[in-house]
């Protein structure tokens, strides 16, 4: 099997790993930052942070900006992208770009001697991309909740109630309130499909994984629902690429790339999936049994399911699996900027986080507990406006970071519960995995053992992988050779730990009681 590059668009960066199949082995990788490397978009997050009314956008130029300037970065490296046979990416989940019919011509006639940005900006019939963390779409969920009988048979249909963040109700939003815009919108993408078209030099396909978080796609028969389409918007189907399962091959890699980078003419593209079944593949999960915890900008529970099977309170949600059949997904909003707003509020470093913070203080925080909620949450839907702690006295640096750790993954033990699974082991992704004391608290919170992989950048690995196995690489090969944990990194629940938190659990289901 040959080399094959994975993308990683996420909220604050875009990432790539070339993995050689042969030997099983990253032979290259690398990261724009969005806030760091590319500071003129003003975006220290990857996001517009002064949007009102829970409006929270991203620029899609700042990612194709990204995608110039990571792949120069590689090849100015020494990376030799012509031995690159296959290229596929994961995309951050319900983002959306809106753009006039003239993008698949461009695109499909880049020239290698300007820039992505300068070409491709005058096809963007919307300036700003919503993305998953917006939380300014009520009206129109309930808009199309109603329309098609409630939010019950929205989550029959799509595997998920009518949801803010994803993509049917900002579409219905923006052909609202700028209906000239959207009726000149010639074609919707998701940032997955985007990045994708891109790549091929014409629109391609949006897979059932990325697809199913957008409450349009009919999750049986996965394509999509005639109702959820058209109580969303007028026309809307017409705008809509086809859908189409995450293994398609959508043709050779477009010249640009080719000229530009050293791509050779035959290297494969794959479509992208979203960055949560991406990272489903990349921690070798594509099969029930696992659960995994992927700590990003967004902290989320997902698993392999043999059958769909939703969430009766309507914050979980079903999406096509990459690898076949389903999977489940639990989105918690405050993951990393809650952890970070504690570090940063008491001028921590990630060492003295860990260390100083979690050793200075006892197993369940002496009963203190915290809701970690600084922005809206979505599971549970609670805008709390910032955090809350169990008691009225000011908590120390060291009990702040105790209880943010021990609030988030609490609340993830009091939602998870609807899957019908018992976690045996956990695996956990992202850049908080590899911090000890975050895993410790995990594992001590679930009462069981926690892995962690090598390469924490499971959604780029994951991609990766896919692009193999678009190839005919054999996932189970690919799995035992890009998704082992790191040895000596598995962390053992501590002695005692799971019935101090077993007895928490209710009292911690009590104060959120308390909240809504």
């Amino acid at each position: 099997m040959p080399n094959v590059l994975g993308l990683d668009s996420s909220t604050q960066s875009l990432s790539a790993v070339i993995l050689d199949t042969d030997s099983g082995e990253i032979i290259a990788e690398d990261s724009v930052n969005f806030g760091n490397d590319l500071p003129h978009y003003h975006q220290p997050h990857g996001y517009d942070e002064s949007g009102v009314n829970g409006e929270v956008h991203a620029n899609p130029l700042m990612w194709l900006e990204a995608l110039d300037l990571l792949l120069g970065q590689m090849r100015e490296s020494g990376v030799d992208f012509s031995a690159v046979m296959a290229v596929s990416g994961s995309g951050q989940q319900h983002g959306s770009v809106y753009l006039r019919s003239c993008f698949g011509e461009k695109i499909a006639a880049l020239d290698s001697a300007q820039d992505l940005k300068g070409q491709l900006a005058g096809c963007l019939s919307r300036e700003s991309s919503p993305i998953w963390m917006d939380s300014s779409t009520r009206v129109e969920c309930e808009e199309v909740a109603a329309a098609v009988g409630g939010d019950k048979n929205v989550c029959a249909k799509s595997g998920s109630i009518a949801i803010e963040r994803f993509t049917g109700s900002q579409i219905r939003k923006f052909s609202k309130i700028n209906p000239r815009a959207y009726a000149e919108t010639g074609v919707i993408h998701l940032v997955s499909s985007f990045l994708a078209s891109v790549l091929a030099g014409k629109n391609v396909a949006i897979d059932h994984g990325d697809g199913a978080g957008m409450n349009l796609m009919n999750l049986a028969a996965g394509e999509w629902d005639e109702d959820l389409v058209n109580a969303t918007a007028d026309g809307l189907v017409e705008k809509l690429p086809p859908l189409a399962p995450s293994a398609t091959i959508s043709g050779p890699i477009s010249p640009y790339f080719v000229e530009k980078y050293g791509f050779s003419p035959t290297c494969e593209t794959v479509i992208w999936s979203g960055d949560n079944p991406c990272s489903l593949i990349g921690m070798g999960a594509a099969s029930p049994g696992k659960l995994v915890i992927s700590l990003g900008t967004s902290d989320t529970v997902f698993a392999a399911m043999p059958e769909p099977r939703t969430d009766p309170n309507g914050f979980g949600h079903v999406f096509g699996n990459p690898a076949g059949g389903y999977m489940s997904l639990i989105c918690f909003k405050n993951g990393s900027l809650a952890r970070e707003a504690v570090k940063e509020e008491f001028d921590l470093g990630w060492e003295a986080f860990e260390k100083e913070g979690l050793a200075a203080t006892p197993t369940g925080n002496g009963g203190l507990m915290m809701l970690p909620f600084y922005e809206p949450e979505i599971t549970p839907r609670l805008d709390t406006g910032g955090p809350i702690f169990s008691q009225e006295a000011k908590p120390s640096a060291e009990q702040s970071v105790r209880a943010v750790l021990e609030g988030q993954f609490l609340n993830m033990r009091a939602h998870f519960g609807w899957l019908g699974v018992e976690p045996t082991r956990v695996s956990i992704t992202g850049g908080a995995s590899a911090n000890d004391g975050i895993a410790q608290v995990i594992a001590n919170v679930f009462g069981v053992p926690v892995d962690r992989l090598d390469v924490p950048g499971s959604a780029g690995v994951g991609a990766g992988m896919r692009a193999a196995h678009a190839l005919g690489g054999n996932l189970a090969e690919l799995e035992a050779a890009f998704c082992q944990a790191k040895e000596g990194s598995t962390i053992e629940p501590e002695a005692g730990a799971k019935a101090v938190y077993d007895e928490m659990l209710v009292k911690f289901e009590g104060f959120l009681g308390e909240q809504g």
